[in-house]
């Protein structure tokens, strides 16, 4: 069994309607853990060494968080730059996280038509998602295509229900597994398969 750790950051979970139901279908088993940066550290008073605990006891690491401003919650930046330390995750000795799987879940506004050269926004996700990728490489981490939900402004409870439950599928297939991360490479998204329906 591999074991999931997902980092997630929201600050403001209690209205959200999408973010809230992924974490509903999360499998609830000793092999996942949910970190949820916000509730652990109301003050960001971020406990650098549990973190680092945290990454070495698990194989595959989310970052789960909604799409705010083109990047992440503040927490979780402040998490990147507090707990991936020189000398430990990169740089001179830095190879605690080398090999470990990573990438984003987020949730995002506008649709795909907004997140494309012609688009409202100029740029696709993985364009935005760069930074995430390239701290992922500098710790010799493997990086790997986001899980996106898009267009969650005005979505139906049917396609928050279809999202929601995709993404604990995702998980559980991880945690057992079943899910070959190889076949994903070179995809725009994770759940590329879904575009249809979930965007």
């Amino acid at each position: 069994m591999r074991k999931v750790l997902i980092i997630f950051a929201h600050p403001r979970l209690e209205n959200s309607r999408v973010n809230r139901q992924l974490l509903v279908r999360v499998p609830a088993s000793p092999s996942v853990t949910i970190n949820d940066l916000y509730e652990t550290y109301p003050d960001f008073n971020i406990d650098i060494e549990r973190e680092k605990a945290l990454l070495l006891e698990n194989d595959v690491i989310i970052w789960h968080h909604p799409f705010y401003w083109y990047s992440s919650p503040p927490i979780l930046k402040q998490w990147i730059d507090m707990v991936l330390e020189y000398g430990w995750a990169y740089g001179n000795g830095g190879e605690a996280l080398r090999g470990k799987v990573v990438f984003n879940a987020i949730t995002a506004g506008g649709n795909a038509e907004a997140y494309c050269p012609d688009g409202y926004n100029c740029y696709t996700i993985p364009d935005f998602m760069r930074p995430f990728e390239q701290t992922a490489r500098l710790c010799k981490m493997d990086y790997k295509p986001p899980f996106v939900v898009l267009g969650t402004h005005g979505m139906s409870q049917e396609r928050i229900l279809s999202a929601s439950t995709e993404y604990g599928m995702l998980i559980e297939s991880i945690e057992n597994e079943s899910f070959d991360f190889e076949s994903v490479n070179g995809n725009a998204y994770l759940n590329s398969k879904l575009m249809g329906t979930l965007i």
